[in-house]
């Protein structure tokens, strides 16, 4: 098992990866200093099937009383509707301000569950228990949660860090392999903006990284989280450095908003802003034709999309663009790359983000 530190003063955490550890999620919860009696395990239903009856034993064996709140899976249980009946349900579970929310599941869960902890009571402890690529590797990590709004991803939400996180690496064996493919665009990120030696690697390993070996997984896993770690504990507020996780979000929350939530999946959104970026990089930031077409590559060789969609220039799409949260003076702000392994970050006008981009499906970036 890897331990990764989140480094936060006096809200510091651990991150564990391993295979075969949701068993020994009640002992590290007590560990962690949570307070055991009741406590709520939000899931949804697909994970509910697979995993929570071996967390519920888990937690019940180091002298927690979880009630299960199950959700239906998909982003479109990331909403205010769903947020209303956690809080009923934490409400009639007894919670009280020391009790614990258990997320389980993969980036909805932990963002609605996380989202439900940072609001009930005005703050209860939150542990994030991922089960997808996605959220092992990003979105369990760092604090933030919320819920989508109609009309733009994230919109509502708040900084909540968890207790504790804990990632086992053998629940990515049940995902379906669009599921597990949309994961690897968050972690072929990480190569894109802080290790340019990580993407040499995963070009070396996709292969093996695809067959899911544990072993391989589980340091994919602990390496992503730990470049995580190092961005959140620097940054927690994403007042500068942090800003540069986003890379590839801007257009790929774009994207979800605009297609409609569910219609691509995270990961593949993020894959084709991240292919939009790298021609945006190339254009204002000078980012070589060579690096910005080894990126497109191997998002194409873990199986991610990365044209842009039909009707991309809709007006559905720039309402949304113009959404993002980072948009600030007419202009939004870009995390762009100078080269492989280096993020920066530009502020770009709407017709100098779609003037690069008209030729954003040219096969040769």
């Amino acid at each position: 098992m890897h331990t990764v530190k989140v480094d936060l003063g006096a809200a510091s955490y651990d991150a564990h990866v391993g295979a075969n550890i949701l068993g020994r999620v009640g002992k590290l919860a007590s560990d962690a200093g949570l307070k055991q009696g009741r406590c709520a395990l939000v899931t949804d239903a697909n994970v509910e099937k697979l995993y929570a009856a071996q967390v519920v034993a888990a937690l019940e064996k180091s002298g927690f009383a979880p009630t299960v709140i199950s959700v239906p899976p998909g982003e479109a249980s990331k909403s205010l509707a769903t947020l209303e009946v956690l809080y009923d349900r934490m409400t009639s579970a007894g919670l009280d301000r020391a009790s614990a929310v258990f997320a389980l599941g993969g980036g909805v869960v932990g963002d609605l569950a996380g989202f439900a902890a940072a609001t009930f009571l005005r703050g209860v402890p939150v542990v994030q228990i991922p089960t997808t690529v996605v959220a092992q590797v990003d979105s369990a990590l760092g604090g933030k949660t919320g819920v989508n709004h109609r009309h733009a991803k994230n919109l509502i939400g708040a900084f909540h860090q968890p207790r504790l996180i804990v990632a086992d690496v053998t629940t990515l064996a049940t995902l379906p392999d669009r599921e597990f493919r949309e994961g690897l665009a968050e972690v072929i990120k990480y190569g894109a903006i802080m290790d340019a030696p990580m993407i040499a690697d995963l070009e070396h390993s996709l292969d093996s990284i695809l067959a899911r070996k544990p072993d391989l997984l589980e340091a994919v896993v602990a390496r992503s989280l730990a470049h995580k770690a190092a961005v959140v504990a620097a940054d927690e507020r994403e007042a500068g450095l942090r800003k540069t996780l986003n890379f590839g979000h801007t257009i790929g929350h774009a994207i979800e908003a605009s297609a409609g939530y569910g219609n691509y999946l995270h990961g593949e959104a993020v894959a084709i802003g991240m292919a939009a970026a790298a021609r945006l990089s190339s254009a204002y930031a000078g980012l070589s034709a060579d690096e910005a077409s080894r990126l497109h590559r191997l998002l194409e060789r873990a199986g991610l999309p990365t044209a842009m969609p039909p009707r991309w220039q809709s007006d559905e799409f720039l309402r949304a663009l113009n959404l993002d949260k980072k948009r600030a003076a007419g202009s939004i702000e870009f995390v762009l790359l100078d080269r492989l392994g280096h993020a920066l970050t530009r502020s770009l006008s709407i017709d100098e983000v779609l003037r690069p981009l008209s030729t954003v499906n040219d096969p040769q970036i």
